[in-house]
């Protein structure tokens, strides 16, 4: 079958890592679904993958993808959940000690077909796209969870997005927009300001830039560069969430001081689990907000979408389509 996959690493330029090919058809284990796919978002972990930081060397060749729509062997339209866990857990996939993405021990998404554990399928609404659906099992349902579940948060209150113009940072945007949050956003590009006022941010400023008044939240997936101003922007009591260290994690100061005088939250955030994910389709379901997409490219031209994602061309997904 068609496939994308990584074969080998390059920390330096991890899209010449990248191949297009064909790979063997997966069989699908007792317990397992064969999902024929028609759409696949990308993530920065594909990126990872090819620069060898979230892939190891023993198990490449390997496919792929962490996020697809398609349609099982029952012909049921479906939308893949990313994470699997240990057969034998019971509760919050996020919370196994032993959980993996797809494509990090089993064959990713950027296929003809993929097999996923029963259990990870959710049924996509025909109100929403196979392009659209696939932009939700990693980004989206990292800021569902971030906004509503960890962060707790509800109508009317203030959240900060740091780092606007990312996919998760996008879809903060997006979702906190459309769940009645005030939101507010940063970004050093002045064109990703504009854009994250575009999709639904009430105030933008440049990064760093003192607030006029202090938030309920900050949702934070930037790390060191942003650190200290998502702290120094929270009311007393107020709840920072982080799920991300895309400019490092060595902090230079972590702002304890701050953080016990202001009697802050520093919650952990990651990905979602699959009630999460049906959560999030219902949500969209009901409220008619979709993902952005940057760009649909066929699969057969994926090395286009990671060299965009690489040199940081994106506001919103890119999905990769096969018929």
């Amino acid at each position: 079958m068609f496939a994308v996959y990584a074969d080998r690493f390059s920390a330096d330029d991890p899209v010449s890592a990248l191949q297009v090919g064909e790979r063997p058809a997966p069989v699908a284990p007792v317990g397992w679904s064969t999902v024929t796919v028609r759409a696949a978002g990308l993530n920065h972990h594909d990126l990872w993958a090819l620069r060898g930081a979230a892939l190891d060397a023993s198990r490449v060749p390997m496919i792929l993808g962490c996020d697809a729509a398609g349609i099982d062997e029952d012909g049921n339209d479906v939308i893949v959940h990313a994470v699997i866990s240990d057969p034998d857990w019971s509760g919050d996939e996020t919370m196994d000690p032993g959980r993996t993405l797809l494509s990090e021990f089993h064959q990713g998404t950027f296929a003809d077909q993929v097999v996923v554990p029963r259990r990870n399928l959710v049924a996509k609404p025909a109100s929403l796209s196979f392009e659209e659906a696939a932009c939700l099992p990693t980004a989206y349902l990292t800021a569902y969870r971030m906004l509503f579940v960890r962060g707790g948060l509800h109508p009317g209150d203030t959240v900060l997005v740091q780092g606007a113009g990312g996919g998760v940072a996008t879809a903060l945007i997006i979702l906190a927009r459309a769940g009645g949050l005030r939101v507010l956003a940063t970004s050093r590009d002045a064109v990703k300001r504009r854009r994250a006022l575009e999709i639904g941010a009430h105030e933008v400023y440049e990064t760093g830039t003192r607030l006029p008044s202090r938030v309920d939240a900050v949702m934070e997936t930037v790390g060191k560069a942003t650190w200290s101003h998502s702290v120094r922007s929270l009311r007393p009591g107020g709840v920072l969430v982080t799920s991300g260290t895309t400019s490092g994690a060595d902090l230079t100061d972590a702002e304890l001081n701050k953080i016990f005088f202001l009697q802050l939250s520093v919650i952990g955030s990651t990905m979602g689990n699959r009630d999460d994910l049906s959560s999030l389709v219902s949500f969209l379901d009901a409220t008619g907000v979709r993902p952005l997409v940057d760009r649909v490219l066929p699969m057969t031209e994926a090395r286009a979408g990671f060299q965009a994602m690489y040199n940081g061309e994106l506001f919103g997904k890119v999905v990769l389509t096969r018929q």
